[in-house]
């Protein structure tokens, strides 16, 4: 058996991404309805975004 074990990322709410961002929840729904915000994982019927994965959305998407 291996000493390394899987990463598992720190998940965030979409009222925590939505802080974080500072924009409204709904804005988080659209964003996924089509295809364009942060990575988002559905862990059952909940939906989770990885912090990795929303920081780097973040960076991805700055300009100037």
């Amino acid at each position: 058996m291996s000493d390394i074990s899987p990463v598992v990322p720190d998940f965030l709410t979409q009222h925590q991404v939505a802080e974080k961002l500072q924009v409204p929840e709904r804005t988080l729904e659209d964003w996924r309805l089509h295809h364009v915000g942060p990575p988002f994982s559905k862990l059952g019927r909940h939906v989770r975004y990885a912090d990795v994965d929303v920081a780097e959305w973040t960076r991805a998407h700055r300009h100037g």
